[in-house]
């Protein structure tokens, strides 16, 4: 498959891990969705399963080469480029955006969502009572998980390594947000904001020979944190891998309807009119995060009044769906590249 890769196409596949990766931070928003419309999602799957105790065996011989054609490296290498350089770029601009103008970053997530779930249907046909049990299920699922309250920070090691496991699923899973899991789980500040902060506070102070860092106990704690969070993340991202490519393979038709209906449960979480809820101290203050930001507790979902700024989040809404519709436009031509 690798061969038949055009320049043109590496190119997409990094601005597709771009997508994955932007996806993947905003709390009710799946990078797996991108995946699953831009038309790679098996190939994503199948690639990351290749990441077992042959391609170890290959890595610690020595055969690199090997180990790289194995895991089919080439595809992975140019996705996850992507998804780091969206980390520290694309990721960045969202966040201006999503303060800035966020009710049409809501409405334009929305349409995508919605063009997902029409994108996705419209070639199943494997409707039955065992598939439409799994859509049920998914959608109970998607909307149970809308609608928690958040549990209290926790930076026991053990907890963040489950919280690892967890919020990669976003990345695996359609319609199943990792970062608003780290929500859910009162851990996203924690392990999206201040550890990483701490990683960057570390850094910049090797770079100009500063150790002092290591007589920091609040530091060392969010290190400590961040290798815990990684190290789940990766096994997370490998153990899921190995699941769905067995129910891929073998139950496909009821894991595409449990997709199907995550997606749909997902549509509460990025309804685009809701009031941010922040969390509060005792004196009603907000609680600040270590960039001194509000630190997100869950949303307050309403109706719209029917006025120009409601017309233009509908617009933003058609041009989500819009660009579904092109991503999977461009993913059949590529499918049929390669047959």
């Amino acid at each position: 498959m690798e061969s038949t890769r055009t320049l043109k196409d590496k190119i997409f596949l990094v601005i597709k891990g771009l997508g994955m990766g932007a996806a993947n931070k905003v709390p009710g928003v799946s990078g797996g969705v991108v995946a699953f419309v831009a038309g790679f999602y098996e190939e994503f799957i199948y690639s990351l399963q290749r990441v077992n105790k042959t391609a170890f065996k290959l890595l610690f011989n020595g055969r690199f080469n090997s180990f790289y054609r194995y895991i089919n490296g080439k595809f992975l290498g140019l996705l996850f480029f992507g998804m780091i350089v969206s980390y520290f770029s694309v990721s960045k601009i969202l966040d201006y955006f999503l303060q800035n103008y966020e009710l049409y970053v809501w409405s334009l997530f929305f349409g995508m969502i919605v063009g997902s779930i029409y994108y996705i249907n419209k070639d199943f046909k494997d409707w039955n009572y065992k598939s439409i049990l799994s859509l049920i299920i998914g959608i109970a699922l998607g909307v149970a998980i809308s609608f928690l309250d958040p549990a209290k920070e926790n930076d026991n090691l053990i907890f963040v390594f489950f919280c690892g496991i967890i919020s990669v699923s976003g990345m695996t899973l359609p319609g199943f947000s990792g970062s608003f899991i780290l929500i859910i789980l009162g851990n996203y500040v924690l392990l999206l904001v201040d550890s990483v902060n701490a990683l960057y506070d570390t850094f910049a102070e090797l770079i100009t020979g500063d150790f002092s860092f290591v007589e920091n106990a609040m530091r060392i704690r969010l290190l400590k944190v961040l290798g815990m969070f990684t190290l789940g993340s990766v096994t997370g991202l490998v153990t899921f891998s190995h699941l769905l490519s067995y129910v891929l393979k073998h139950y496909k038709s009821i894991t595409t309807a449990s997709i199907i209906g995550f997606i749909v449960g997902s549509l509460g979480v990025v309804w685009p009119w809701k009031k941010t809820i922040f969390k509060t101290q005792e004196d009603g203050s907000f609680l600040l995060d270590s960039n001194g930001g509000k630190i997100i507790s869950n949303y307050e979902r309403f109706l719209p009044d029917f006025n120009t700024e409601t017309y233009f989040a509908i617009g933003y809404i058609i041009l989500g769906i819009l660009v579904v519709l092109a991503l999977e436009w461009y993913g059949q031509r590529t499918n049929k590249a390669y047959v």
